[in-house]
């Protein structure tokens, strides 16, 4: 028998009542939000970035490839990395179809990685996906806008990230075996694989010029991960078991294991 509360249909009918209310007032305070991002004031990048594309080294107003605006998911693929983040890789998958839809709404969206052209293009085609990626490397974009950081920042434990300075580094003389796997899945230990993070940024093209007017790292990317809408509303919920990349589950899903928390917050 279920250790989980049961009822009859009526009572679950009043309880699923009474959560519409919260629903619904959680809807109009997203409303609200999307609102006041918008209002957010725009900063003029003055700054020339470079990036290499499919179509060679192109500059940030060509990544807007003729719309009004723009919005770059900051990927976890160091330089360094010999495969992409599995949880990235998992956003991926689901904002792979939305390209399009975006387009026909004047917005790019653009992907943005540290690692070189050549090994993102493997991978993408590894993947199957078609959404638009970029290399910056050896430039100063992902640095700007804090997706990634140097050797010296990690081992100084004073990382700028998410608007505050945070220390990624696992507390001294405790083994921490699901980041060492991690970090295995990329190529690379953790101080290597965490020299990157996650992130999404929106610019606008306005009069000329290009104007940053957004950006959020960790859970202010959730609303992203297609796959944690449909999970919170599954009887479970999110059941943190990781990720895997989408050519690496096994045909017969493995059993639910314990919560643990996903590598990108």
């Amino acid at each position: 028998m279920t250790a989980h509360r049961t009822g009859t249909r009526e009572e679950w009918l009043s309880a699923r009542l009474e959560l519409l209310e919260a629903e619904k007032e959680l809807t109009r305070r997203s409303d609200e939000l999307a609102r006041r991002r918008q209002e957010l004031p725009w900063v003029r990048i003055d700054k020339e970035y470079r990036f290499e594309s499919d179509e060679g080294t192109v500059s940030l107003p060509d990544l807007f490839a003729g719309r009004s605006q723009l919005i770059v998911y900051h990927f976890m693929f160091g330089p360094e990395y010999t495969a992409g983040c599995p949880s990235c890789s998992a956003v991926a998958d689901g904002f792979d179809g939305s390209v399009v839809h975006l387009a026909h709404h004047d917005v790019t969206l653009c992907a943005v990685s540290q690692a070189p052209l050549a090994r993102l293009s493997r991978y993408k085609e590894r993947m199957g996906w078609s959404f638009p990626w970029v290399s910056t490397a050896g430039g100063d974009f992902a640095y700007d806008f804090k997706t990634s950081h140097t050797r010296e920042q990690w081992e100084s434990g004073a990382v700028d990230y998410n608007f505050r300075t945070v220390d990624f580094r696992p507390p001294e003389g405790v083994e921490a075996p699901f980041l060492d796997e991690i970090a295995a899945s990329v190529g690379t230990d953790w101080a290597t694989y965490r020299q990157e993070g996650p992130g999404v940024s929106a610019f606008v093209r306005d009069g000329g010029e290009v104007y940053h007017t957004y950006s959020a790292y960790e859970r202010g990317v959730d609303a992203l991960w297609g796959m944690y809408q449909w999970l919170d509303r599954a009887p479970l919920g999110r059941n943190e078991n990781g990720w895997r990349r989408h050519d690496e589950y096994d045909s017969t899903p493995e059993p639910a294991a314990p919560a643990r928390h996903s590598c990108c917050g």
